[in-house]
């Protein structure tokens, strides 16, 4: 892939070089059409004319955030990943300022702490005016030795969260850089030493002695000279210090309000746990009185099916009962209206049948038909007549 580190790189503090840059950023450059076009197989030989072509500096511009060449470039050497002499003799092109601006770039996010200092440093002297493109598109004007002051004293350049890296005058405790030594003070000292000789030759043209001369020589002298040389050494350290100091500050009120920001998010979290959990407790008890005024509702209509099922048994037994009666009654007319005319001494004024056992029923049958006469031709007539249904002779 075109976008893959070399594999014989190092990891650059303990990860890939390419993760030095954000992976939005990283994203934005691989979409590029200068990283697809002019990116594209550059070697740590032929990334030279790439970077002597660039105009100006810059990270990102413009609403889509578009990275510029120059930070094209940066990624691309992060990605092949060049010998530490290359990056050094970029540093210290002095022909093309922004070749020198794309390897100090480099080595700040790759070097190590003693390196950076050392090569760095010496920067501060170039002066050359350079164009830097800012977040709106725009160009403004800087210098080369701004430049290499925000790369060692500011956490971010050019959109880039720059690595820590010690303190100088930490690193001078440790005996591990030796102190700063302004370009400046040589010209400092020839001109001291140009008012002594112009103060010794003074005293020598006005007759002094040579006790005088040597005098002006002194070791008094000579310490303080080195005293006033060293007290423009702590100037400039306290400087640092107290330049360091007002970081720390600004590190720290930065750490309170990234503080309170989560505090304030935590709270925020809190309350919508507390919110999500009463909304989940509510929802929970409608659901159970959802099921509550079901099951009162599943009661309710067992209890009227019940009393529907009992009110219609009750009006079935009551219809049975009354068909019953009915049918009794019916057949009661049928059995008065089916049975055979009596005679009128035979039935009971209240209308009412009444069975009577059998011998009496016989014994009286007998007596008033008259077959039981004792005089044998009567008792031959009434049977006749029994026969015939006429009433039996009465003698």
């Amino acid at each position: 892939m075109a976008n893959r580190t070399d594999p014989a790189a190092k990891s650059i503090h303990g990860t890939n070089p390419q993760n030095l840059v954000e992976k939005i950023l990283r994203s934005k450059i691989y979409q590029h059409t200068y990283w697809k076009e002019q990116c594209f197989g550059l070697t740590a030989e032929t990334l030279v004319d790439k970077a002597m072509e660039l105009d100006h500096l810059g990270g990102t511009f413009g609403g889509n955030r578009k990275p510029t060449p120059f930070m094209c470039l940066i990624m691309k050497m992060l990605q092949i990943q060049p010998e530490k002499d290359i990056v050094v003799e970029f540093i210290k092109n002095e022909e093309y300022k922004y070749v020198r601006i794309l390897g100090a770039f480099y080595l700040r996010l790759t070097g190590i702490d003693t390196d950076v200092y050392q090569y760095l440093e010496p920067l501060y002297n170039d002066y050359r005016k350079l164009r830097r493109k800012l977040s709106d598109g725009n160009y403004c004007l800087t210098h080369v030795d701004e430049v290499i002051d925000e790369l060692l004293t500011k956490d971010y350049s050019c959109d880039i969260a720059m690595p820590r890296i010690k303190k100088r005058w930490t690193l001078e405790s440790l005996g591990t850089l030796e102190p700063r030594r302004s370009a400046l003070e040589d010209d400092f000292e020839e001109e001291e030493e140009k008012e002594e000789d112009d103060q010794l030759m003074g005293e020598l043209d006005n007759g002094g002695h040579e006790k005088d001369y040597y005098r002006g020589r002194s070791p008094g002298r000579e310490r303080e000279r080195d005293r006033k040389r060293d007290s423009h050494r702590y100037r400039d350290r306290d400087y640092e210090r107290d330049y360091d100091r007002d970081r720390g500050r600004g590190r720290e009120r930065d750490r309170e309000r990234d503080r309170d920001r989560d505090s304030y998010r935590e709270r925020e979290r809190d309350r919508e746990r507390d919110r999500d959990r009463y909304r989940l407790r509510d929802d929970k008890e409608y659901g159970r009185d959802r099921e509550r005024e079901g099951r009162e509702r599943e009661r309710r209509d067992r209890d009227r099916g019940r009393r529907r099922s009992h009110s219609r048994s009750r009006s079935r037994s009551k219809d049975r009962k009354d068909r019953d009666r009915e049918g009794g009654d019916h057949r009661k007319r049928h059995a008065r209206s089916s049975t055979s005319p009596r005679r009128r001494g035979d039935v009971p004024e209240d209308g009412t049948t009444r069975e009577e056992p059998r011998k009496k029923k016989e014994k009286k049958e007998k007596k008033d038909d008259g077959t039981d006469h004792p005089d044998p031709e009567i008792a031959e007539a009434n049977r006749l007549r029994a026969s015939l249904g006429l009433k039996p002779l009465k003698l």
